[in-house]
């Protein structure tokens, strides 16, 4: 069985990893900061120290390194790098400020952009967080970064990552792969016909890889 971390899982359930974690060849290993998920670890993304070097096979984080000071990017993409195994990946997601700049643009910042399982969510929330959430005294919901599709593939790069794939979505979104190696397009594609939304709704893609 292959080990999945799903980091800053929250109070989500199996059902809302990608599909292709979704059977008995994974176990969900799940870390959070908050106790009230219940996760199996609880601990920042900043540090991850009680989960070895290379013990993990796959990452999952959705809406996690927005979170974090941009000075502080970089050591979260490094322990994401040092707990993956040498043939590892880790699938990211955040939001896509070059699209919410232009809605911002446009004179849409208060505006709900688009609705979710939390309510409407508008320009504003995605720059800086959830204001329901921060107001209800969940801090640590705050954004404090953004990126866009370029600016994440190099801070990957940066902290190690060999291949990076990165698309755009039609809803403010960034959907990464990250890998510790260079793989096949064959095997990029299988994946992410998994964890990238589906192509009528993508911007665009890239990929990207190390030339170091």
């Amino acid at each position: 069985m292959k080990s999945l971390l799903h980091v800053g899982c929250g109070p989500a359930s199996i059902k809302d990893l990608p599909g292709y974690f979704q059977n008995n060849d994974w176990q969900e290993i799940r870390l959070d900061i908050d106790e009230g998920a219940s996760p199996d670890i609880v601990a920042s993304i900043l540090d991850m120290g009680l989960i070895e070097d290379g013990s993990i096979d796959a990452l999952f984080s959705s809406h996690n390194i927005e979170h974090v000071y941009s000075h502080e990017v970089p050591v979260v993409l490094a322990e994401f790098s040092r707990v993956l195994s040498t043939d590892g990946v880790a699938v990211i997601r955040c939001p896509d400020i070059q699209s919410v700049a232009a809605a911002v643009a446009s004179g849409a910042l208060l505006e709900p952009l688009y609705d979710s399982a939390a309510g409407p969510i508008a320009a504003i929330d995605i720059m800086y967080g959830l204001r329901s959430a921060v107001a209800a005294g969940n801090h640590f919901m705050a954004h404090k970064t953004a990126f866009t599709a370029r600016s994440l593939a190099s801070a990957l790069l940066e902290a190690g990552f060999v291949t990076v794939r990165v698309a755009r979505d039609a809803v403010y979104g960034l959907h990464a792969l990250a890998y510790k190696f260079q793989p096949s397009d064959a095997l990029i594609n299988e994946l992410a016909a998994y964890v990238f939304p589906v192509p009528d709704s993508l911007i665009n893609l890239e990929t990207f890889v190390s030339s170091k």
